[in-house]
């Protein structure tokens, strides 16, 4: 089964929604230059929440190819949730996609594997497509235990999912140690967690499944490394962060088959 290539942008906390409008309508022109083919990648950009409907505002108005996310999303679905952002208005705002379980999500505001699971079947439900994000720190690595702590926070996410299910979502694996340092994990590296990450949702879920899920790399991929990340087994595209805020950059990554 043929896996459409991803590439994602994730913005973090940067950008207002001018300096939004101004970096979306650079990475369509620097798309269109590349004479970019959405059949061979698809492109997907996730703001801050404050940019979205600035996002949206370009994408409809231009008709654009681009298809965009948000950054997290709440369990609950309205009510006395300060802060919080449901699917709902994701929905109504256009987005397709949404992250859950980024390494700085479970840093730094303590989010549980069954947390994230709960936020990704949420997404799902409410017909977007959750992106799955999963990665290990450095100390895990060193230990050689990476395979297995990282096979546990997807089984841990996923546990009573359907098959069917599972085959309609993405999988962003990122060794936390690798995320914004300039490291990054060998494409060798690399291909060993995700075709793990395959195997295991073979072994759980059949193979039609784990042909059909999207395992995206991502800690400090750029237009260097992304020509040989891609040329892996099961890697099936990338989750950018800094060079998705440049795009140049973001849609050079793009056009990797190019």
């Amino acid at each position: 089964m043929a896996r459409t290539p991803l590439m994602a942008g994730n913005w973090k906390m940067n950008l207002d929604h001018l300096e939004a409008n101004h970096l979306i309508q650079g990475i369509a022109m620097a798309l269109k230059d590349n004479n970019h083919d959405y059949a061979k990648c698809e492109v997907v950009v996730f703001p801050p929440f404050t940019d979205i409907r600035t996002v949206q505002t370009i994408v409809d108005a231009d008709e654009l190819g681009i298809k965009y996310g948000a950054q997290d999303v709440s369990i609950h679905d309205n009510g006395a949730y300060t802060g919080e952002i449901s699917t709902a208005m994701l929905d109504k705002l256009g987005c397709s996609y949404a992250l859950m379980g980024h390494s700085e999500r479970r840093e730094y505001h303590g989010e549980s594997d069954q947390l994230v699971g709960e936020k990704a079947k949420k997404v799902f439900d409410a017909g977007l497509t959750p992106v799955l994000c999963c990665g290990e720190a450095l100390e895990i690595r060193k230990a050689g235990t990476h395979v297995e702590f990282v096979l546990g926070q997807i089984r841990a996410a996923l546990e009573g999912w359907k098959a069917e299910d599972v085959a309609k979502i993405v999988i962003a694996y990122e060794p936390i140690w690798a995320i914004g340092t300039g490291e990054t994990a060998t494409s060798a590296d690399a291909q060993e967690v995700c075709g793990a990450i395959r195997q295991a949702l073979r072994q759980d879920f059949g193979d039609e499944a784990a042909e059909a899920t999207r395992i995206l790399y991502g800690g400090s991929a750029n237009p260097g490394n992304i020509k040989e990340l891609m040329d892996q087994a099961d890697i099936d595209g990338a989750l950018i962060g800094g060079a998705s805020l440049k795009a140049e950059s973001f849609s050079e990554m793009a056009n990797f088959y190019a």
